[in-house]
């Protein structure tokens, strides 16, 4: 989507959601040399507690584009995400 992003993010019990967005949010502007304000103060999280609700939001996700008419169909969005891991250890 043109203006905001969404992210399935997993962690362990110690795990700070806030934190590793606080993170992420920092090493995209400074990779895009952004200057000043570029992120909103705050973000939006969701808790997925089964299967159905993560097939559900993932169907949510992948539908956004054909709801905001930047495509016809949820495969021509090319920037459709992808699952990646990050390991730290």
């Amino acid at each position: 989507m043109p203006d905001h992003v969404h992210l399935f993010v997993r962690g362990d019990a110690n795990f700070s959601l806030s934190k590793w967005v606080a993170g992420l949010k920092r090493a995209i502007a400074s990779a895009l040399e952004v200057r000043g304000k570029f992120w909103q103060p705050t973000f939006f999280d969701h808790i997925l507690r089964s299967d159905e609700s993560y097939a559900q939001k993932w169907n949510y996700v992948r539908e956004n584009p054909v709801r905001a008419g930047l495509v016809e169909s949820a495969e021509d969005w090319q920037y459709q995400g992808e699952i990646a891991l990050i390991d730290r250890a």
